[in-house]
C-alpha cells in the first residue's frame, strides 16, 4: 500500500518565516483550487489501496466549514478509507474550533498535528504570529476528540536563549501529548527575517538547545526515533516513515511532491498555473544508484538506520560493498550492529557530512 499526501497551501497569516501568504487565501481561489485537485486526482490516481493520509502544507485549518467539508468529499470520492490506518490533518492552533474538530472526526481523521512554534508570547510576536489565543484551552479541546497528536515546536530562533526552550519542552511534557517535532529555525532568503537582516543563532547555542531537547524528552519516556521527532511508544508518524524508509507515495495539490512506480514528481509551485490546472510536473525516473543513495539518506535519518538485509533484499547487493565507509565506522560516526547501519547518537545532529558520503 501507498501512502497519500495532499497540499493545501493557504495560510491564515503572514509569517515571519513562512513563504505563504494570507493574500492568496480566498473563497473564489478555493474553489478553484478544488477543482484543480479533483481534476489532477482524477487524472493521476491509480486506484492503489493507500495507508496513510497527510493534508498539510499552508495551513489546512484555516479553511472555512463547508471548504473543508468539500476537502473531504474529493477525497472519499476517490480514496477507499477503509484501508487507511493514519489520516493525519496539519492545524495552526488559532484556527482550531469545536465545530472543526468534530468535521475531522466524522471524516475518518485520527492525528492532528498542530503548528504552535512556542508557548511563549514574546517569541510569537516575534515570528509574526498571533499571540492572543490560549494555546493550553485549545489543546485539551483537541484531546477531547484525539489521542493521536502531534506538536510542533520550534528553538533556534534568534533574541531567545536556552530559558525559553526549557519552558516549552516542560510546558509540552505537562499536557502529556504522544508526538512532538522540534525544529531549529533557519532564516531563508525572502522572508521576513533575512529581509530585516537577522541571522541564525550560534551553531554551539543550537547545539546546545538540540541537546537539552532530546536528553529532557528521553529522560520522560519518548522515543527519539527520527532526527527531529519524538514519540512515546506505538506513536510514530507512520505517514513520515513512508518518506524515510524510501517507499513510494502520492503527493497532490500545488508544490506536492510524490514517488509512485520508481519516479519522483513535483508539481509546479506557481498558484496561478495550478488554479488553471497547469500542474507542470517535473518527473525523474530513479535509478538503481539513485534509489540506493535515497535509501542511505532517507534511511539514516531514522535512528535505527538502514536495515541491512532489506537493503539486499530491494538492490541485491550489500551496503558495505556498495559505499566504503570503514573510515566513518572506524570513528563510530557510523556504527554497524549486524541488522542495521545507523549514525551514532553522538553524531546525528551533525549528520550533513556523513549523508554527503552516500551521494556521487
Amino acid at each position: 500500500m501507498k501512502a497519500l499526501y495532499i497540499h493545501i497551501p493557504f495560510c491564515d497569516r503572514i509569517c515571519n518565516y513562512c513563504d505563504f501568504a494570507k493574500i492568496y487565501y480566498s473563497s473564489k481561489n478555493v474553489k478553484k483550487y478544488f477543482d484543480s485537485l479533483e481534476y489532477e486526482i482524477k487524472q493521476y490516481y491509480k486506484n492503489d489501496k493507500v495507508s496513510t493520509i497527510y493534508i498539510g502544507g499552508g495551513t489546512p485549518s484555516c479553511l472555512n466549514y463547508s471548504e473543508l467539508e468539500e476537502m473531504f468529499s474529493i477525497i472519499s470520492k476517490f480514496i477507499d478509507l477503509s484501508s487507511v490506518s493514519e489520516y493525519t490533518i496539519e492545524c495552526n492552533i488559532d484556527s482550531i474550533d469545536e465545530e472543526k474538530l468534530k468535521l475531522f472526526k466524522s471524516n475518518n481523521v485520527n492525528r492532528i498535528s498542530i503548528g504552535i512554534q512556542s508557548f511563549n508570547l514574546d517569541i510569537l510576536s516575534y515570528l509574526n504570529r498571533n499571540n492572543n489565543v490560549d494555546i493550553i484551552s485549545i489543546i485539551n479541546l483537541c484531546k477531547k476528540y484525539f489521542s493521536n497528536i502531534n506538536i510542533d515546536l520550534l528553538y533556534g530562533i534568534p533574541r531567545f536563549d536556552i530559558n525559553y526552550v526549557k519552558k516549552d519542552i516542560n510546558l509540552f511534557l505537562s499536557l502529556d501529548i504522544p508526538h512532538i517535532s522540534c525544529y531549529s529555525l533557519i532564516i531563508e532568503p525572502h522572508t521576513k527575517l533575512y529581509i530585516n537582516n537577522i541571522s541564525n543563532i550560534d551553531e554551539d547555542e543550537e547545539v546546545e538547545m538540540y541537546k537539552y531537547i532530546k536528553n529532557t524528552l528521553e529522560q520522560n519516556g519518548y522515543i527519539h526515533y527520527e532526527v527531529s521527532n519524538y514519540c512515546k511508544k506505538g506513536y510514530e508518524s507512520n505517514h513520515n516513515l513512508t518518506y524515510w524508509n524510501n517507499e513510494e507515495y502520492y503527493g497532490f495539490g500545488c508544490g506536492a511532491s510524490g514517488f509512485i512506480d520508481g519516479v519522483r514528481y513535483s508539481n509546479t509551485r506557481s498558484l496561478t498555473s495550478y488554479l488553471d490546472m497547469k500542474y507542470n510536473r517535473e518527473e525523474e525516473k530513479i535509478t538503481k544508484k539513485i534509489d540506493m543513495e535515497n535509501q542511505m539518506i532517507l534511511g539514516l535519518r531514522k535512528l535505527s538506520g538502514v536495515n541491512k538485509s532489506e537493503f539486499y533484499k530491494r538492490f541485491g547487493c550489500n551496503i558495505l560493498d556498495v559505499y566504503k565507509i570503514d573510515d566513518l565506522l572506524d570513528e563510530n560516526k557510523l556504527v554497524d550492529d549486524g541488522t542495521y547501519i545507523k549514525i551514532s547518537e553522538e553524531y546525528i545532529y551533525l549528520s550533513n557530512e556523513i549523508l554527503t558520503r552516500f551521494i556521487d
